[in-house]
């Protein structure tokens, strides 16, 4: 009799479910998008970290350092640990709080305008009351291609006693006007602002309004709102996420007054060194060769920016927040 020998059949590995197949393929979905995500963010991060991060960071560690010469002034210069110091130098000196006080005023002239002109202009564009759209459009750009040191050279001129031509033909009105006197100097800085960022806010508003839905406007027509009941109490609201975006940008561009009243300086004598926070910071930095007090009053100025931005942006939320209650 032969004996047969059995050998083991070989276990088969269960075929995948339906469902285990389905969760690899989302892993495998997910992590393709963050792939993609990571990417497309590090060009932003690099850039973030370049040109925000490392140079905020510089500051505050210069902000905590200054240049000591111990021995009377006579010793070799070293570099000492102050602390606070430079802080309590910046928030103590009168220059400093007069040029927070002047952009303060500033802004509460400039940002109001800024923001009730551009969007007049944009609701004129939208409504079609204006001819030559396109042609309109381009004009109200323009000053803005133009930059800001040569728009400030060109209102310089207009703005000079002698030889400008406004102040000329002002004077054979018998009106005498003095576009850089104690009164008006800072409304002259305004008009230099308006002059060139209106253009740029202007579109920033019209292409908001091109996104509100025609059958929006269409219905209070035939409700019977008229041309501005509609411009004012239609459209105006509909936009309000891109009022608030001009708003911001412009506060933040208005607390950095810097270009305008350091060439108007030149042929004033109501503009100083220290006319604006930033003006202060070219000064210190460049004139006076102090660096750490020049790193704290940008530490401070930057903080005072994040925290009116942050106010801005709290109480359009609230506002919008109770509105929709």
């Amino acid at each position: 009799m032969t004996a047969t020998t059995q050998h083991p059949v070989p276990a088969t590995a269960p075929p995948p479910t339906a469902q285990a197949t389905g969760h690899r393929a989302r892993k495998a979905a997910q992590r393709r998008r963050l792939t993609a995500c990571g990417v497309l963010m590090t060009p932003f991060f690099a850039l973030l970290v370049t040109v925000f991060l490392i140079p905020v960071g510089t500051a505050v560690y210069l902000s905590f350092f200054s240049d000591d010469q111990p021995g009377l002034g006579f010793g070799p210069e070293r570099t000492v640990f102050v602390g606070l110091r430079s802080y309590a130098a910046v928030l103590t000196d009168p220059t400093f709080l007069g040029g927070l006080g002047t952009v303060v005023l500033y802004c509460l002239i400039y940002i109001p305008l800024m923001v009730a002109l551009a969007l007049a202009l944009a609701l004129l564009l939208d409504s079609g009351v204006v001819r030559l759209r396109a042609w309109a459009q381009l004009a109200l750009f323009l000053p803005h291609a133009v930059p800001g040191i040569i728009a400030a050279l060109i209102w310089l001129y207009l703005y000079t006693p002698g030889i400008s031509p406004v102040i000329d033909l002002f004077a054979r009105g018998d009106i005498t006007i003095d576009f850089l006197g104690v009164h008006t100097v800072i409304p002259s800085i305004v008009n230099i602002a308006l002059w060139s960022n209106l253009g740029y806010n202007m579109v920033v508003f019209y292409a908001a309004l091109q996104a509100v839905p025609r059958e929006v406007i269409e219905a209070s027509v035939v409700d019977g709102a008229g041309p501005v009941r509609t411009a004012l109490q239609v459209k105006t609201p509909l936009v309000r996420a891109s009022i608030v975006m001009v708003a911001i940008f412009t506060l933040i561009w208005a607390l950095q007054l810097f270009t305008e009243p350091m060439l108007l300086s030149q042929s004033s004598p109501m503009i100083n060194s220290r006319f604006s926070p930033s003006m202060y910071i070219y000064d210190a930095a460049f004139t006076r060769n102090n660096y750490s007090l020049a790193a704290a009053a940008s530490v401070v100025l930057l903080l005072c920016t994040i925290a009116l931005s942050y106010g801005v942006t709290r109480w359009t939320s609230r506002a919008d927040a109770e509105e929709a209650r």
